[in-house]
């Protein structure tokens, strides 16, 4: 059967993770972010939201 040949697909899995790992990674790894976090301050929520009313009720 030939799907049970792993000869040609498990070269092109086998180059394909290697681009991956030794290539791209550390160029998406040194990637720097435009926009860096921020924390804000917690504030306690003084609002309580208004119930649905259903048109229907």
């Amino acid at each position: 059967m030939p799907q049970l040949n792993p000869g040609p697909w498990f070269f092109i899995m086998l180059i394909s993770w290697l681009t991956l790992s030794f290539i791209l990674q550390p160029k998406i790894l040194t990637h720097i972010s435009t926009n860096t976090p921020t924390n804000k301050p917690n504030k306690p929520l003084t609002t309580h939201p208004t119930p649905w009313n259903w048109p229907w009720t």
